[in-house]
């Protein structure tokens, strides 16, 4: 039985893993490897969690080559192509680099030892304790559920209302 669902039986390749608590109703983790959802997952939560910090700065903080935008959705088009394109390709670049250039959900984890998530840095910061690294690994992991979620809805509250996230 599933810890989170308990009509639904427990995932068993969630197993091991931090966060488990037998949440997979649509059987993700049964059709795809593991590791790369786990890594998705990370990625995608770390950027949501600078997202979420950027969406609220740039209502209040202006470069000085730039207009200032009062709703964030605008942001992009105030910064332009050649600007989302420069941070389309870093991205891209930090990818590369990161995995040794398997980027493909197939070569992704050639190396049976690597672990998802980590891209060798800030590794020096965690604990020593394994119980503690756990700890600090999983309150990365539900914040960045919080904040995959809280930029959905700072931008969906901004394209509803017309407003800026917080009036000045």
């Amino acid at each position: 039985m599933s810890g989170s669902l308990p009509f639904l039986t427990k995932p068993s390749n969630l197993a091991g893993y931090v966060g488990d608590v037998g949440f997979d109703p649509l059987g993700f983790s049964d059709n795809f490897d593991m590791k790369w959802l786990r890594e998705a997952e990370l990625k995608h939560g770390r950027v949501a969690m600078l997202a979420a910090v950027g969406f609220v700065a740039s209502e209040f903080v202006t470069f000085p080559m730039y207009e200032h935008v009062d709703e964030s959705n605008a942001a992009p088009a105030v910064v332009g192509t050649s600007a989302m394109m420069q941070l389309l390709f870093a991205a891209g670049a930090e990818e590369w680099r990161t995995n040794k250039g398997n980027i493909t959900a197939e070569t992704m984890f050639s190396d049976p030892d690597r672990e998802p998530g980590n891209i060798g840095f800030g590794l020096k910061y965690l604990p020593k304790d394994p119980k503690e690294a756990d700890k600090l690994r999983l309150q990365e992991l539900k914040n960045g559920r919080l904040a995959m979620l809280a930029i959905g809805g700072m931008i969906h509250h901004n394209f509803v209302t017309g407003e800026p996230l917080l009036p000045n």
